[in-house]
């Protein structure tokens, strides 16, 4: 495994856990933990052995938002771009590195699942929403704060955020800006458990577990993207072609005979295909677009 400067990845027994590393500014969100997030969700795609990924954070935040360090300047993108001694600024070429990270979270190969160990405020709550399933402590702050920083919502939250709790309560968070509470979160359909600091992670493991010891890992890479790219289908007959095409693909893999097999002669599945090698062509069926065309 690499070794990274913001982030702390571990791997056993199929579950990756990648933790945000940086305790002493509540592991405050900066442009390398963008370059290290990407590459960390580039090796747990690129190991076959790793079945499910959890982001938590070190210490007592998951993630406190963007590091302000640089003052007015934090969200200036001229000016963070001449700091690091670059080259010409092309405003309409200029990325939100949250929204890098977010979909590379998207795109991942792997179920993705939030272990919220603490505050969550901006791009830290904006980061968990293209993760599959979030799990938090009980009073855990978390925020779409952007409107009180002058800013605007990002990493895929105008996409993501209204399909997740619905368009009033989205509106609701980002426009007031407001902190709330992970209890809140939970009633409002954003996180789906709560659970005491020294349970959150055994409960986001015990989930791991129940995917990677009874599913096929390109089933469920599969079922994953099925499901998100079918959030903005115009008709349910989309639906019905992808379906259709992938049962035919996967009717086919060595990973269904083995499934109806190990269920009638009552044992634990052992599946054959890989991630790295066995996804149905063409996989992905709707390539990530350009950024600018």
């Amino acid at each position: 495994m690499a070794d990274y400067e913001t982030v702390k990845l571990e791997i056993a027994d199929g579950v990756a856990t990648l933790t945000l590393n940086r305790p002493d500014r509540m592991n405050a969100f900066t442009d390398q933990m963008v370059r290290d997030m990407i590459a960390a969700f580039d090796e747990t795609d690129a190991n076959d052995d790793v079945r499910v990924v959890i982001v938590t954070g070190a210490g007592r935040a998951f993630c406190a938002g963007a590091d302000l360090g640089s003052g007015g300047a934090t969200f200036d993108y001229e000016k963070r771009l001449e700091a690091r001694g670059g080259g010409k600024f092309d405003p309409d070429r200029a990325r939100d590195g949250g929204g890098q990270v977010g979909i590379r979270i998207y795109e991942s190969l792997k179920p993705v699942i939030a272990a919220i160990n603490g505050a969550a405020v901006g791009v830290g709550a904006t980061m968990t929403l293209p993760m599959d399933i979030r799990l938090a402590v009980p009073g855990a702050k978390m925020g779409f704060v952007f409107t009180r920083r002058g800013i605007v919502p990002e990493t895929l939250s105008s996409y993501f955020l209204p399909r997740l709790v619905g368009v009033s309560t989205a509106l609701e968070w980002t426009m007031t800006g407001r902190v709330f509470t992970s209890e809140e979160a939970k009633e409002r359909g954003l996180v789906r458990s709560l659970h005491a600091p020294d349970e959150l992670l055994p409960a986001a493991h015990a989930l791991a577990r129940e995917i990677a010891d009874n599913t096929a890992p390109v089933s469920v890479a599969l079922a994953r993207r099925m499901m998100l790219d079918m959030l903005d289908a115009g008709h349910p007959m989309e639906a019905h072609r992808l379906e259709s095409r992938l049962m035919v693909a996967r009717g086919q893999a060595g990973d269904a005979k083995e499934g109806v097999t190990s269920f009638l002669e009552k044992r634990t599945p052992v599946y054959p295909d890989r991630v790295s090698t066995d996804m149905p062509q063409p996989y992905p069926w709707r390539p990530t677009p350009p950024f600018r065309e």
